[in-house]
């Protein structure tokens, strides 16, 4: 059998492994369910305000923008995180010891950070039908899209997850990954119509795949005259799957030559001189 591929297939086991253990684990579990409780809160609250210009509650146009939202936290910032912890702790060292240990170690991280992400998207999107009647699934070409933009959207974050994760070996930097991503955030369109900003920033918000995945789940969840608060008044579908494409390439060129930098300087020596600094933050 070709080395990679059993890598593969053995990073493909350890994720699932360590899935089901972190599923069974009552800190974990409770550390998924409870920002997404959290969340469905802030949507009940906004559940009387109305979409400008349409009686429409914004709560239930905020829900599918959370949902797109889930999918970049979950692709980018999940991922980030593992790498930036096992990094630190000398998991990634050892993986890089074994001959295709890289190659099955990112498999199973991926494998692990994508099931939590769908986990999400499930404790939002069950709760969210059963309180917000005016969303729902548009039929068999809103199940397409809905599926599209879940698969595309994990492609085109996980990457970029991976080259976050590289680029910083601490994990208490992690504020320096969250604090642009809540930025964008606030310029996509996610909690109120990203019409309703200044269009330089409307431009700004557009460049990033959180607005398109955002703007992919609303197009498959709320009813068409939704559209009219969008740019365009349209879902912009073939724009939607082709900027989220783009930045699947995108994150696919770059990762690996990122992962690769990051491997080639990992050594024992780096993991001690890190964990002493950790020892002396805690001393």
């Amino acid at each position: 059998m070709n080395a990679s591929l059993y890598a593969g297939r053995a990073g493909l086991r350890r994720g699932l492994i360590e899935l089901r253990n972190s599923v069974t684990n009552v800190q974990d579990l409770f550390g998924a369910i409870f920002p997404n409780i959290i969340l469905l809160v802030v949507m009940l609250f906004m559940r009387g305000a109305k979409v400008p210009g349409l009686n429409f509650s914004l709560g239930a146009t905020v829900l599918p923008s959370v949902l797109g939202m889930g999918i970049a936290f979950g692709g980018m910032l999940t991922l980030a995180q593992y790498l930036m912890v096992e990094r630190e702790d000398g998991t990634l060292l050892r993986a890089k010891a074994i001959p295709n240990g890289m190659t099955g170690y990112l498999v199973g991280k991926i494998v692990l950070a994508s099931g939590w992400t769908l986990l999400g998207l499930l404790l939002q999107l069950i709760p969210g039908l059963i309180f917000f009647n005016q969303v729902g699934v548009n039929g068999v070409g809103g199940w397409l899209v809905l599926v599209a933009v879940i698969v595309v959207g994990l492609v085109a974050t996980l990457p970029l997850g991976a080259i976050l994760g590289s680029l910083f070996s601490n994990p208490r930097n992690m504020g320096l990954v969250m604090f642009p991503i809540m930025g964008l955030i606030g310029v996509s369109g996610i909690f109120y119509p990203i019409t309703q900003l200044p269009v330089w920033l409307q431009w700004i918000g557009q460049i990033f795949p959180i607005y398109w995945l955002g703007l992919g789940m609303r197009s498959a969840l709320l009813p068409g005259q939704l559209a009219a608060v969008e740019i365009g008044h349209s879902w912009r579908q073939p724009e939607t799957l082709g900027m989220l494409l783009l930045w699947a390439v995108i994150g696919l060129v770059v990762a690996p030559m990122v992962l690769r930098r990051m491997a080639r300087r990992e050594s024992g020596s780096s993991v001690a001189a890190r964990r002493e600094k950790a020892m002396q933050r805690v001393g």
